[in-house]
């Protein structure tokens, strides 16, 4: 169906999938932030982008609500795995997916009215090596580092698990305090690519509580790839076991951890709404 779309959820972090066989214009990075816009578009956090893949079963470009373009989601690759399995393009309920930022194994684990609930996630192997995040940063690995901002300073730790993130450990989690230095944060001259911006406090030795600034998309419910990369830190840190539940706004999610630092994912999606893109907002897209 020419210019169809889903909406769908994953813990609060909600993304629209399109199938670029089915739509009819370009979408150019104006054409994303309107549709991302809660009041002239949809709204969401994100486009999906269902494209061909000469490496895996289906390919994902993964659009950012500014545009631009991020390597990997763990929400978003769970709402696609869901779209996926939901509208009949594969029966499978394993399947792999090509992202930006490397191949991905879905697999639909619990599913509800003939459609997916629950998805896990092989979201690939976790990066600590400065220059592979990448980070400026004088050491092999940026953990335990101090970032100097315009009025603090925070010791930080980097990782990539196929985009980049920075965790920040803090004994009090406050919404304000991440609004306030989270895009000082995405946007620091040391991270050359941007990054994504996480405070976390460990409460139990398997349980962590996460804020999220997304980069690209600001404040956040909830991000998969965030969960993970918090799971990393506080693994390397040694400070929780290698099975954790990430607790955020939006809710929680299962990761998995192995001694070789492959990471899985579990955790719900739902679908919120689907639909055509209208003429106007077509008409729209083009001035």
């Amino acid at each position: 169906m020419q210019n169809f779309f889903v909406k769908s959820h994953g813990l609060g972090n909600d993304y629209i999938t399109l199938n670029q066989d089915e739509i009819s214009f370009k979408l150019t990075e104006k054409a994303i932030v309107r549709i991302c816009d809660v009041h002239f578009g949809i709204g969401s956090d994100g486009i999906l982008l269902k494209v061909p893949s000469n490496k895996a079963d289906f390919g994902l470009r993964i659009l950012n609500p500014d545009g631009s373009e991020a390597e990997k989601s763990g929400n978003g690759l769970r709402i696609f795995a869901k779209y996926l399995y939901d509208y009949g393009f594969t029966k499978e309920k394993s399947f792999s997916i090509e992202t930006l930022g490397g191949l991905v194994q879905a697999q639909v684990i619990e599913e509800k009215n003939n459609k997916a609930k629950t998805i896990k996630v092989d979201m690939g192997k976790a990066i600590f090596e400065s220059e592979k995040i990448p980070v400026a940063c004088a050491n092999e690995e940026c953990i335990g580092e101090v970032l100097e901002l315009a009025d603090r300073s925070y010791e930080i730790n980097c990782v990539s698990v196929g985009n980049p993130h920075c965790i920040i450990l803090k004994e009090e989690l406050h919404e304000a305090e991440i609004k306030k230095y989270g895009a000082e944060i995405e946007n620091h001259s040391k991270f050359p690519n941007r990054i994504n911006v996480q405070f976390a406090r460990v409460v139990s030795p398997n349980e962590v509580e996460v804020l999220i600034w997304e980069r690209g998309a600001g404040w956040t419910l909830a991000s998969g790839s965030s969960s993970c990369a918090v799971a990393c830190t506080v693994v390397k840190r040694g400070l929780t076991e290698r099975n954790l539940s990430i607790k955020m706004p939006g809710g929680s999610l299962a990761i998995e951890i192995d001694k070789d630092w492959e990471i899985r994912m579990t955790g719900e999606v739902r679908e919120i709404a689907s639909g055509t893109l209208s003429a106007e907002l077509l008409q729209d897209l083009e001035l």
